[in-house]
């Protein structure tokens, strides 16, 4: 596939956001054909660079982040950055941006000021806690939103301390989130013959709606969940079991058809007889019960005999993998789940692939993520049309 034969061929994207879920939503538009420009600020760039593993003073996650990206720098705190934003914004079709709400409405980058420029905009704002309260304008980063949303009180052990993701989890949920209010925009805009919107997204209620269910038993039961561990309080078996040559090995018991395979699949088939956990909430009431029987058998058996007895049973059962291990999987390679891809900075590397998975127009990975400013001259001279006076001027401001 070509650039030019993508799903979102033609689409302009401007990706005015930083770290993580803004730019995130520009990354997956540009894996299926949008033009993405991404802006930075002059100088170290986007903070993402900068962020986690380095090789040789290259930011691993901004590699893949920017992939299929066009990097331009450009301040906002000069009145001449801005004056140039509302030019690029002026021609775009979406502009993402997580700026502060004050801040836009300062600057005259809030969604009524551009919508002026172009009423067919839809412009995404990313914010830690979203318009409209009383904490609209305090700085929000994803810990933030996975605490706040219930997923660290949820996670970890009964008798141990709510537990935070060490990835990007809250800026990752509340960037597909922002990814499909993007694609309804544009629906309603150009299939509708509607105006461009403004898209408002959090970082704590996109999580909070994956976690909706202690709301639910609160508000009708009562009571408050708490943490239990890698087990669910919705199936049994459900948990992480360690095998005899020290790896672990993850079950769902989620379907009552699959409960009763994992049962007879340890040996136990008189279990599915009996009332206690042939019955779905009755299995709930004895959950540590059912889940030491399959402790127990998967601790005498290595890792590759218990995943052979299970694969036999249809049990869902998978392996817990680490990175080593995950880009190893037969099944993902076969998918060429992990391409490597070209690069003149780190001469290659492996990175995921777009998803999903379109039969007529995939996506695509043209380029990993370029250098600050690679591509400011292609920006502001093709698209903007600025001279060489003009943009030395710029550039001697910092605007640049």
């Amino acid at each position: 596939m070509t650039g030019d034969t993508g799903p979102l061929a033609g689409l302009k994207v401007i990706d005015a956001a930083t770290l993580a879920a803004g730019p995130l939503v520009a990354t997956w538009l540009g894996e299926f054909g949008a033009d993405v420009i991404k802006i930075e600020q002059p100088g170290p760039g986007d903070p993402v660079r900068q962020w986690g593993a380095q090789r040789d003073g290259v930011g691993l996650m901004w590699k893949s982040l920017g992939r299929n990206k066009k990097s331009v720098t450009l301040n906002f705190r000069l009145p001449e950055g801005r004056a140039l934003l509302r030019r690029m914004a002026a021609d775009a079709d979406v502009l993402v941006i997580n700026l502060r709400q004050s801040t836009l409405a300062r600057w005259e980058l809030d969604h009524p000021s551009l919508a002026r420029i172009n009423p067919r905009l839809v412009m995404v704002h990313v914010t830690g806690y979203g318009a409209g309260g009383p904490k609209s304008d305090r700085p929000g980063f994803g810990t933030l939103g996975e605490a706040m949303s219930g997923f660290a009180h949820l996670t970890g052990e009964p008798d141990g301390p709510p537990t935070l993701p060490s990835f990007m989890l809250a800026d990752g949920v509340a960037a597909l989130n922002a990814t499909f209010a993007v694609m309804m925009a544009l629906y309603h805009r150009d299939v509708h013959k509607g105006p461009g919107q403004l898209i408002d997204v959090n970082l704590v209620e996109p999580l909070a709606r994956l976690i909706e269910q202690p709301v639910l038993t609160y508000d009708q039961l009562g009571r408050v969940p708490g943490r239990t561990g890698n087990r669910w309080d919705i199936s049994a078996p459900r948990n992480v079991y360690r095998t005899k040559d020290g790896h672990w090995l993850a079950m769902s018991g989620s379907a009552p058809t699959i409960a009763m395979r994992a049962l007879r699949a340890v040996g136990r088939a008189d279990l599915t007889e009996d009332p206690r956990f042939a019955e779905a909430q009755q299995r709930l009431r004895n959950a540590a019960e059912i889940d030491k029987v399959v402790a127990d058998w998967v601790a005498e058996r290595t890792l590759d005999d218990a995943m052979t007895v299970f694969e036999e049973a249809e049990v869902a059962a998978a392996p817990v993998y680490n990175a080593e291990q995950l880009v190893a999987d037969e099944h993902l390679a076969a998918r060429g789940t992990f391409p490597r891809i070209a690069d003149d900075e780190l001469g290659s590397m492996r990175v995921q692939a777009p998803v999903p998975r379109f039969s007529a127009t995939p996506g695509r990975i043209d380029h990993l993520g370029p250098r600050v400013g690679e591509h400011n001259d292609e920006v502001y001279r093709g698209l903007l049309g600025l001279g060489d006076d003009e943009i030395g001027e710029l550039t001697a401001k910092g605007v640049i």
